[in-house]
C-alpha cells in the first residue's frame, strides 16, 4: 500500500514539474511589460530607440517608467511597480532600512559627480589657483575651494562680471541624488577631507546647513537643473553640480546644439569626487527580468558610447578616444566614499528643517 502511495505521489510530482517547465517555456516567448521609478538622468537611455529595440528583440521586454528623485522614489507608493532605479547606494540602504532586502539589486553603471561651468569662470578659477588643467582635464581642489563657498566670497573678487556670492547650484539634497551626493561631498570636506562618521556628524551639520540654505530654490531633478544650466547662461548658474554622463549624452543626442556650446561649457572634476552608482532594485520577479536585460553587453555598450555612463569592471578607467566632449577624464581616481546611510539620514533630516 505504501509503495502504491509513493508511486502515485511521484507521478503527481512529475506532472507538476512537467507543467511548470512547459509554462516557463511558454512564458519565455511572451512579452513582458514592467514599470517603475527612475531618475531623470536615465530617461535618455530608457527612451533610446536602439535600447528599446534591443530590449524587445533580446528579452521581449518593455521598460515603462515614471520620473522621480532617487530619495523620493524610496518613499513613494510602490503599488503596481516592478522596480526602482535610483542613482545611489544610499537609496538602496534607505530601501533596505524601510522595507527589508529586495528580491534582487545590483549596480548597473556608475558616473562621477562633476561640476559644470563656462570658460570665463574656469579661466578665473585657474588664475585664482582653485582649478588645475592636466592633459586637457580640469580638476577643482575641493579642500581649497571650500572656504570660498563658506565665506561668501563674491564673483567680483575673482575678476568676473557676475552678481552675488560664489555658489554651486545643486538639486534639492533631500529629494534628488545629485544634490544629495554633492551635500555628502561637502560634508566630507567640512570634516577636514575625511568621511563623516556618526561621532562627527553633529559638528558638520551647522556648516553644511548654512551652505545649502544660501542656495535658495533648488530643482528636484538632475535633468532639469542641467537643462537650465544650458539654457540660462553663465549669469544664472555659473557653477552646477551634476553627473559626468549628462554632457556626454547631450553631445551625442543633440550634436548640432552641442556644437554651439562646445567651446564654452567646461567640465570640472572635483578632487576628490564621489561615485554615483545607479543601482537597480527589483521589487518582484518581473522586475528581475529588467535587471538581467540592462546588464546585457549590448545595453552596457550603448550606455557608455551614447549616454556617458561608465560600465563594467573598468568603469573608473574608460576609453575616451572616441568621445566628442573635450576634457573627459579617462581615469577617475581621486574618490572619497560617501558617509553611510545613517549619517546621511541625519544630514538630510537637518536640511529638511
Amino acid at each position: 500500500m505504501k509503495t502504491k502511495h509513493w508511486g502515485l505521489l511521484l507521478l503527481v510530482l512529475v506532472i507538476l514539474v512537467a507543467g511548470a517547465y512547459s509554462w516557463f517555456q511558454g512564458r519565455q516567448g511572451e512579452q513582458v511589460d514592467i514599470t517603475g521609478y527612475i531618475g531623470g538622468e536615465k530617461i535618455g537611455l530608457v527612451d533610446d530607440p536602439e535600447v528599446k529595440k534591443i530590449l524587445m528583440n533580446k528579452k521581449k521586454l518593455t521598460l515603462n517608467y515614471q520620473k522621480a528623485g532617487s530619495l523620493d522614489m524610496i518613499r513613494l507608493d510602490h503599488g503596481g511597480r516592478d522596480y526602482l532605479w535610483p542613482s545611489s547606494q544610499t537609496a538602496l540602504e534607505l530601501y533596505e532600512k524601510t522595507y527589508g532586502k529586495p528580491p534582487q539589486s545590483e549596480i548597473v553603471f556608475n558616473t562621477p559627480i562633476v561640476l559644470y561651468t563656462r570658460q570665463m569662470v574656469s579661466d578665473a578659477l585657474i588664475k585664482a589657483g582653485y582649478v588645475t588643467k592636466k592633459d586637457g582635464v580640469h580638476y577643482l581642489d575641493m579642500k581649497a575651494f571650500l572656504p570660498v563657498l563658506e565665506q561668501g566670497e563674491r564673483w567680483e573678487s575673482l575678476g568676473l562680471p557676475l552678481y552675488g556670492p560664489v555658489l554651486v547650484s545643486t538639486t534639492n539634497p533631500t529629494k534628488s541624488n545629485s544634490g544629495n551626493m554633492f551635500a555628502g561631498l561637502l560634508a566630507n570636506m567640512i570634516n577636514d577631507g575625511n568621511v563623516v562618521t556618526l561621532d562627527r556628524v553633529n559638528e558638520v551639520i551647522p556648516r553644511l546647513k548654512a551652505l545649502i540654505e544660501r542656495l535658495g530654490y533648488m530643482e528636484t531633478s538632475s535633468a532639469d537643473i542641467f537643462s537650465q544650466f544650458l539654457k540660462t547662461g553663465v549669469g544664472a548658474r555659473p557653477l552646477v553640480a551634476g553627473y559626468e554622463s549628462q554632457i556626454l549624452e547631450f553631445a551625442h543626442t543633440n550634436p548640432e546644439d552641442y556644437k554651439q556650446i562646445k567651446d564654452d561649457v567646461v567640465l570640472l572634476y572635483p578632487v576628490p569626487t564621489v561615485w554615483s552608482s545607479h543601482v537597480y532594485i527589483a521589487l518582484n520577479e518581473k522586475g528581475k527580468i529588467g535587471l538581467e536585460a540592462l546588464l546585457s553587453p549590448e545595453i552596457q555598450d550603448l550606455a557608455w558610447k551614447k549616454h556617458g555612463f561608465r560600465t563594467g569592471i573598468s568603469a573608473a578607467n574608460m576609453d575616451v578616444s572616441n568621445i566628442a566632449v573635450p576634457g573627459v577624464a579617462p581615469l577617475v581616481a581621486q574618490i572619497i566614499q560617501m558617509p553611510d546611510s545613517q549619517v546621511m539620514d541625519k544630514l538630510i533630516k537637518s536640511l529638511e528643517h
